[in-house]
């Protein structure tokens, strides 16, 4: 029987304390944070802090191994569903580095995700049609649908290719992993309006990035820095800007990274949240 969380209070989404490794090494060190439906939060930190492998353990990927801690999504503990069972409930990851898939097209790969994510088969005209509309809304090259997915795709064209993947799944909870990276101004601003439109107020937003670019057109509400596998600072936007003017390195001289200061940092903040 799956368990529920406590209905007064609970956000749509929320990790308690997760330790994960990776290769019998540990990578996350005590991780929680909760999203509400219609927040966006940043995750920030620099390289090789586990922000990727966070996210991708939340979806469920198989090489990511969770020693403990629990996931819950719209009430339920889905710590151990596979991906396919948590992409299905409302749960949407988009990749850092999009895999091509040589003669499956878009068209076809769209439609058989919005299938098995509705739980039954939509009719081609209705699919066809909520395809287009979704081109329009991203401003995008319906000449995609027909083209192998990701298949000599520049990095731009990928990402936008996910944000279209989103449009279409309409996902409850969207996990996004450097969306930002490899795009040049012009990329960036179409991925981060298509992120603005497609993310509305029944979804919530976890946008990993290492600046302070994307998060210029997506504004986030709250931010959280992730450094050696723990949350070490949260706070509002503003925590942005004082990232972007300092680094990461304020952080490191005092230590907080270190002291276990990340566990207190990550369940306050989440607690203060969810009572406001």
């Amino acid at each position: 029987m799956m368990r529920r969380m406590n209905d007064t209070t609970r956000p749509l989404f929320a990790c308690e304390d997760l330790h994960v490794s990776v290769a019998g090494k540990e990578v996350i060190r005590g991780v929680s944070l909760t999203l509400r439906a219609g927040e966006k939060i940043a995750l920030m930190g620099p390289n090789g802090s586990g922000k990727s492998t966070l996210v991708n353990t939340l979806m469920g990927h198989p090489g990511y191994q969770l020693t403990s801690g629990r996931i819950w999504f719209d009430g339920e503990d889905v710590t151990s569903l596979a991906v396919d069972e948590k992409a299905r409930k409302g749960m949407f990851l988009a990749f850092q580095y999009p895999v091509a898939i040589p003669g499956v097209s878009v068209a076809n790969f769209l439609r058989a995700a919005v299938n098995a994510r509705r739980g039954s088969e939509v009719p081609v005209r209705e699919f066809r049609k909520e395809l287009m509309d979704a081109f329009k809304l991203l401003e995008a090259d319906s000449k995609f649908a027909a083209r192998s997915l990701n298949d000599g795709f520049s990095g731009g064209e990928k990402k936008r290719i996910e944000i279209l993947q989103m449009a279409m799944l309409k996902p409850r909870v969207a996990l996004l992993d450097e969306t930002d990276s490899g795009l040049d101004i012009d990329a960036l601003r179409d991925v981060a309006s298509g992120i603005n439109s497609v993310c509305g107020p029944e979804t919530g937003v976890l946008l990993v990035t290492h600046y302070q670019r994307l998060l210029n057109y997506v504004k986030p509400d709250f931010v959280h820095v992730l450094m050696e596998g723990r949350i070490v600072e949260s706070g509002g936007s503003e925590l942005v800007g004082k990232l972007e003017e300092l680094g990461y390195d304020w952080i490191e001289k005092n230590g907080d990274h270190k002291n276990g200061k990340d566990d207190k940092n990550g369940v306050a903040a989440a607690a203060e949240r969810t009572e406001g």
